[in-house]
């Protein structure tokens, strides 16, 4: 996993202090009596655009990569580590979009299909990564390598949070990224890594919890301390 250049405060990120109610609101809870009249727009837009897309609208494709483009990229990016494995992750999102719109079938949005997409994509491309890098060894395994840094050779909290997100396994490390930086929702999450809501929150408290115990500093013992 290369360098994800995480643009976040991240204590704030992996506190244990619940969030005071409000910093993030589903579309539902603005109104008790029905949905956001932005999430309805939202959704009749996504609507619209699919339907525009699998009727071959390439002008739908342009809208589609100018309202996702950049968001789409900044993902893969954080995912697959540099930006010009991002780009190209990107461009093979939207041929695979191309390709494959006559099988969607709307059970999800199209937002969260396509940004699927984007994620198996990326997934694909770490996997043909790893394979390359673990030929690459074998074909060096007589040439000496660098020595790798010491642990206190990154002293940044930046550089540690990484070090610490590495360890996590894939399911948390992407759901923490998709949740804490991205900033999706836990549905969309849901539908993208195809797994339920519930499962996604509980996969983001493990990843916190699992955060907190390796960045926290070692509590020192009541004989240490004297």
């Amino acid at each position: 996993m290369g360098t994800m250049g995480l643009a976040l405060p991240w204590k704030a990120r992996i506190s244990s202090v619940p969030r005071e109610r409000g910093t993030r609101v589903e579309p539902s809870q603005h109104f008790a009596g029905g949905p956001h009249p932005a999430a309805v727009d939202a959704q009749s837009e996504d609507a619209a655009l699919a339907a525009a897309c699998r009727s071959g609208d390439l002008r739908a494709y342009e809208r589609l990569y100018a309202t996702h483009g950049a968001r789409m990229k900044n993902l893969a990016r954080n995912l697959l580590g540099n930006p010009i494995d991002a780009e190209d992750a990107v461009q093979e999102t939207f041929l695979k979009v191309h390709r494959s719109i006559g099988g969607f079938r709307g059970q999800s949005s199209f937002f969260t299909w396509t940004y699927r997409i984007l994620m198996n994509t990326c997934y694909d491309a770490r996997r043909s990564r790893l394979r390359k890098k673990e030929v690459a060894n074998e074909d060096s395994e007589e040439t000496p390598g660098r020595e790798p840094r010491a642990p206190g050779a990154h002293p940044t909290l930046r550089m540690a949070l990484e070090r610490a997100l590495a360890k996590l396994t894939q399911h948390q490390r992407d759901v923490f990224l998709l949740y804490e930086v991205e900033g999706f929702r836990h549905a969309e999450i849901a539908g993208m890594l195809e797994m339920t809501e519930t499962a996604s929150k509980n996969t983001l408290f493990q990843a916190k919890k699992s955060l907190r115990q390796m960045l926290e500093p070692p509590r020192r013992s009541a004989a240490e301390s004297r």
